[in-house]
């Protein structure tokens, strides 16, 4: 609050603002959400949900969690902002008599639901809408209510049945023919190291059945179609554990080019995993605002510009337009005399304005890349350049 405010008056000015009845989480996620929907006309959208521990006690996995719907481009896995966010408080008094008492509208996996509605109304100008989720969202209602006009691609985690007497999905995930097999690159992840794996894909349809009512183990199909893509890591190192993702979808998946272009999409779901750990440990506390933490991602992965087809994304995304003068001033001011002390990126372009938040944060151009903490250094000295210059206009406003 002290730094943001500048001063003791814009100290309390802002805690004034944020204590207003008026001005809560959920009206700011809001206008988070309206800005990414401005930029998902025409795209092919993923909206990647996932949930964080903020503050946790010890044992028994209670605490505060944040839940966030993270939306990127499909194509070329730019950040376009966040579609949803809401926090969690487990107390540790649910037991599994109380879950299956409530309705799932009052359940916590109620959220899984309301994440791929707000990605129904952000990408509702988009060319497609699919969301991505992880193991913790298998949840049969999530598939039979989810808005038609979204797809789901969910890690799944049950292996249900089809239906009453029928075979369980994973025995005929092994029984599929296989489609092809593809090296794909694996992220670092905890636990394991980043590396390069060889897959092999199947996929097959499927119809998911849901226990009767009562519990009585009575099986009815759930009613809607789905596809069920098994894949399985070959010939991994000695003494690592093999890739094996279920991945289950409203996607069809008719032959190998299918099944590996959903592979692809599941795996940008590491996006939301670098926004948590830049909001963790990458400079930010868990507390602060996670907007601004989606910016940082923005920069990150606008770094290197245009890559192929794709065109640049626009300053906008995460600056104002009036913001270019001020980059433009700094980038004379950093450029060198060699080719790679320039900034090569057009200007207007959110890759000029990363190279800008890279140098001011210590980035020479020689060596790698920047990351998120110093592009957090960089745009936080960005912030600190317009409160400065908003100040300064302020005061020529009280000498007229």
């Amino acid at each position: 609050m002290r730094r943001l405010g500048g001063d003791r008056a814009g100290e309390i000015g802002l805690t004034r603002f944020l204590r207003n009845a008026a001005v809560t989480p959920s009206a700011m996620v809001t206008e988070a959400a309206e800005r990414t929907a401005s930029r998902c006309p025409g795209r092919r959208v993923l909206v990647i949900q996932d949930t964080t521990a903020v503050a946790v006690a010890a044992s028994g996995g209670r605490g505060l969690f944040l839940h966030a719907a993270l939306a990127v481009d499909a194509d070329d896995g730019a950040v376009l902002g966040l579609a949803d966010a809401s926090f969690l408080l487990r107390d540790g008094s649910e037991t599994k008599a109380s879950i299956r008492r409530t309705p799932f509208e009052a359940k916590e996996s109620y959220r899984w639901l309301a994440g791929a509605q707000a990605a129904g109304r952000v990408g509702a100008d988009a060319a497609r809408v699919t969301v991505v989720a992880d193991r913790e969202s298998d949840v049969l209602e999530l598939f039979m209510q989810c808005p038609p006009d979204v797809d789901l691609l969910v890690r799944a985690k049950h292996d249900r049945a089809m239906g009453k007497g029928g075979p369980r999905m994973w025995a005929c995930a092994e029984a599929a023919p296989e489609l092809g097999q593809a090296q794909i690159d694996l992220p670092a992840a905890p636990g394991r190291r980043a590396r390069s794996a060889q897959i092999v894909v199947r996929a097959l349809a499927v119809e998911p059945s849901r226990p009767g009512r009562g519990g009585r183990g009575k099986h009815v199909p759930c009613g809607v179609r789905l596809t069920l893509v098994d894949v399985r890591e070959i010939d991994p190192p000695p003494g690592v554990a093999p890739v094996h993702w279920r991945l289950l979808t409203t996607l069809l998946a008719c032959d190998a080019e299918e099944a590996f272009a959903i592979v692809d999409l599941y795996r940008r779901r590491w996006a939301i995993e670098q926004l948590f750990r830049t909001l963790k440990t990458a400079g930010f506390d868990i507390e602060g605002l996670d907007i601004a933490a989606v910016s940082v991602q923005q920069l990150v992965h606008a770094r290197d510009g245009a890559q192929g087809p794709h065109p640049a994304r626009p300053l906008t995304d995460a600056f104002d337009a009036a913001d270019l003068p001020l980059l433009q001033a700094y980038t004379a001011r950093l450029e060198g005399k060699t080719a790679r002390q320039k900034n090569p990126h057009p200007e207007g372009s959110l890759a000029y304005a990363a190279w800008v938040c890279a140098r001011l944060g210590g980035w020479t151009g020689y060596y790698g890349r920047a990351g998120p903490i110093v592009m957090l250094e960089g745009w936080l000295q960005i912030q600190a350049a317009k409160q400065a210059l908003a100040a300064m206009a302020e005061h020529a406003s009280y000498d007229v």
